[in-house]
């Protein structure tokens, strides 16, 4: 799970980001489960929560996210 993320999106929830974003609910939260977005989707979510859109495809940037990807959550 990309808690970071989840973070991000604060008091938000997973629609009003999507529907910011173009995509469905759905999808955005397979995006915080750990699936990685193509880069213009990648650059379209980093716009509406402020942050940089490589971030998507860096590699885990801790312990329990690098547990979390393997359990596959």
């Amino acid at each position: 799970m990309r808690k970071w993320l989840v973070e991000l999106r604060g008091c938000k929830t997973q629609a009003e980001i999507a529907k910011a974003v173009g995509i469905s609910r759905s999808t955005y939260a397979n995006y915080e489960r750990g699936t990685r977005p193509r880069v213009d989707v990648a650059q379209r979510i980093a716009q509406v929560l402020h942050f940089d859109w490589t971030r998507f495809f860096e590699e885990p940037d801790n312990k329990q996210d690098s547990y979390d990807a393997a359990m596959g959550e």
